[in-house]
């Protein structure tokens, strides 16, 4: 399989990151690490503008009917801008439930909304630190969801979920419109995440899947959105490689250029082995979408990609010294995002033991 994309893929990466680049601003959104509820709003309408909402939702709903890898370069731009809006990937995950659950009804009701960014999606399947539990303590029954889900990406301002939950002794996947849960704001390390605890009390609510077909449904589209928080995670970690080798040329120690140091140059050797490896994991878990080894593609993007940000963002600060832990210049943007999506879609430990159990269970 190549790993080179395509002229019109070159072409959504270019375009994509010249408009971010354009229309991110530091300062908005250093402000926005101090503001519990608030999010990009100036992110959010370019990404609906430009049409990313849309990028991998099929033509008939209103979207541009591409894929996992188009939608990935966009994120890869938004992670080298710190972006400050989590709907992206979390929209895509509740989309794509839609579009897997057959349910045409519901297709025609939000894929068009979702497509447009007239309505924003979700996905709660955590509950404490177990990123897909296998009884989930929130219940649906009788068309009810009753329960809760804490810090929710994006839940305070979403207007449906993709939720967990047990159905009959079994787990399910169902939808919940949001509008009239209970919403409380987390005041978290990226408060542009807009995380919320969210509480169900009879809420009305629609079964997608039930039983073994929703784990594997919920399993795959966890694989997705690691997919597209790989690559954001990529996009960070590569700015920070960027940023950390230009101070290096510049900066100056005992009459020389810091970067002509060793403990300098090994430091940002590794970040780019680490930036490499990440990128040409993240083309072909994206390239896998649909294929057998999907879950494994994604896994391995995720780990390395998780380990290449959180690295980056940790070198890079030590690179700059005193000066790397200013408010000023902004590198912590990056290290509270990289510990954001660390954790986000389950931590190392769950991405890992997936692995394991896809190479050597009954999945291999």
């Amino acid at each position: 399989m190549s790993i080179l994309y395509d002229e019109g893929q070159q072409a959504i990466a270019t375009e994509s990151r010249r408009v971010l680049d354009a229309r991110v601003s530091k300062d908005r959104l250093l402000k926005l690490l101090e503001q519990v509820g608030d999010y990009d709003q100036g992110f959010w309408d370019t990404a609906v503008e430009q049409g990313w909402t849309a990028l991998a939702i099929p033509e008939e709903h209103g979207g541009l009917g591409l894929s996992l890898v188009e939608l990935g370069l966009v994120a890869l731009a938004s992670g080298a801008a710190t972006a400050g809006a989590p709907f992206l990937t979390f929209g895509y995950g509740a989309a794509q439930a839609l579009v897997a659950s057959g349910n045409t009804e519901l297709q025609t009701a939000w894929l068009p909304k979702l497509a447009s960014g007239e309505a924003i999606g979700t996905v709660a399947f955590g509950e404490g630190t177990c990123p897909l539990p296998p009884v989930p303590a929130t219940v649906y029954a009788g068309g009810k969801l009753s329960g809760a889900k804490e810090a929710v990406p994006g839940g305070l301002k979403a207007d449906l979920a993709i939720v967990w939950a047990s159905h009959g002794g079994q787990p399910a996947l169902v939808l919940a419109e949001l509008a009239g849960a209970a919403r409380a704001p987390v005041d978290s390390y990226d408060n542009s995440r807009v995380y919320a605890d969210i509480a169900f009390a009879d809420a009305p609510a629609t079964l997608l899947a039930e039983g073994a077909a929703a784990r594997t449904l919920a399993l795959d589209l966890l694989a997705r959105m690691a997919v597209v928080t790989a690559h954001e995670q990529v996009g960070g970690a590569e700015e920070l490689l960027k940023i950390a080798r230009e101070y290096a040329v510049t900066r100056k120690a005992f009459g020389q250029p810091i970067g002509a140091f060793q403990s300098i140059k090994h430091r940002i050797a590794e970040m780019y082995g680490l930036v490499e490896v990440a990128r040409a994991n993240c083309i072909h878990a994206a390239a896998s979408e649909g294929k057998p080894n999907f879950l494994i593609a994604a896994a391995d993007a995720r780990i390395s990609a998780t380990d290449g940000y959180d690295t980056a963002s940790r070198d890079c600060v030590q690179i700059h010294g005193g000066i790397g832990v200013t408010w000023e210049l902004g590198l912590h943007l990056h290290m509270r995002r990289a510990r954001s999506l660390a954790v986000e879609l389950g931590n190392l430990y769950f991405w890992e033991d997936l692995l394991v159990e896809q190479l050597t269970g009954e999945a291999a």
